[in-house]
């Protein structure tokens, strides 16, 4: 990637770069492509796509209601609400 390019992509996404280091930037790109084309090369013919590298199970609490419902107290001290929800002012058109 020369560092022309680099400019080009840094104006697209808005980021500003100074001219010393465009081609410590581009020389870093570089090396970021060709790492993955190194990936891409890799054959993965027979490899089963996994979830997590450990396979491993994450061990979830049971899902037991610990607080009462307090929605009415809530609502009683909004500004507004009707029919159980909140009304708030417009403030897009």
């Amino acid at each position: 990637m020369n560092p022309s390019d680099v400019e080009k992509l840094a104006h697209l996404a808005r980021l500003e770069i100074s001219d010393d280091t465009i081609a410590e930037v581009s020389k870093s790109v570089s090396e970021v492509i060709k790492l993955v084309d190194q990936l891409q090369a890799a054959s993965t013919e027979g490899v089963e796509p996994m979830a997590h590298p450990q396979d491993a199970l994450q061990i979830l609490r049971s899902d037991e209601v610990t607080e009462g419902n307090v929605r009415d107290a809530f609502q009683a001290i909004a500004p507004a609400t009707e029919d159980g929800l909140y009304l708030v002012p417009k403030v897009i058109d």
